[in-house]
């Protein structure tokens, strides 16, 4: 009934102090119960075999979205979005992703897929495969999440991955817990030594935000930074940061 809709959360460079990326988060716009999560309703579309449908939409929508601002000129320099283990494993995602990048006039580059690492482990044979088809588009890989399932550092040496996401659950944790900063650190020296990104998820106080910026993260995101946004929300920003016009 066209009551999806995308939300978009920036993510702060730290070095520059500046927002030129987002990810791309699907809400349900409930006629009755007002905004949904995808928690509430990810789950039953998995049951119900419409993760695909809605997988496919969320790509085909960011993908427009992300081609308006660069018509506009407003900053936006990339955009991510989660994809789900049966998008990755069932559809034919790198030819959904080379014509939806060539129909909205992308650089392949400005476009990140997100994959956990429990969607991975999955079929690691057949994910890199796939994962390394997308990376020869130039579109880029990131892996969600990090910390929270199986997380063997063989996986960070197999996988064509460019940016490592830091779960949430250890940056909540790092101005009590002295072995959530220690893997931090840890993990931000690895991604330098494999020359990944590395992006902090989760960010809600200050004090954690220092711990990160001495910690050398790269980027963070969270509520400190900015709830997520509408389309329009995130093009006022874009624009107050770096110019462009709201117009169509």
């Amino acid at each position: 009934d066209g009551e999806f809709e995308l939300n978009f959360q920036p993510i702060m460079d730290l070095k520059k102090g500046e927002s030129h990326m987002a990810e791309c988060l699907v809400r349900w716009a409930h006629p009755k119960s007002g905004q949904l999560l995808p928690s509430t309703f990810i789950p039953l579309a998995e049951e119900m075999d419409l993760i695909l449908p809605i997988g496919k939409w969320v790509l085909e929508e960011a993908c427009s979205q992300l081609g308006k601002w660069k018509r506009k000129n407003v900053g936006m320099h990339m955009l991510s979005l989660n994809i789900s283990a049966r998008q990755l494993f069932r559809s034919d995602l790198a030819n959904q992703v080379r014509f939806l990048v060539e129909e909205n006039g992308l650089e392949p580059g400005e476009l990140e897929l997100e994959l956990t690492e429990s969607a991975v482990i999955q079929d690691v044979r057949q994910a890199v495969g796939v994962m390394e088809r997308v990376r020869k588009l130039g579109v880029r890989i990131a892996l969600d999440d990090f910390g929270t399932g199986y997380s063997s550092l063989n996986y960070l040496r197999m996988l064509p991955i460019n940016t490592l996401k830091i779960d949430q659950s250890f940056v909540q944790d790092v101005m009590t817990d002295p072995g959530s900063r220690s893997i931090i650190r840890f993990l931000v020296q690895l991604s330098r030594e494999l020359g990944l990104r590395i992006v902090a998820e989760g960010v809600e106080t200050r004090e954690q935000l220092a711990f990160l910026k001495e910690a050398d993260c790269d980027e963070v995101q969270g509520f400190l930074i900015s709830p997520p946004l509408s389309a329009d929300g995130m093009t006022s920003m874009l624009v107050r940061q770096f110019g462009g016009t709201t117009n169509s």
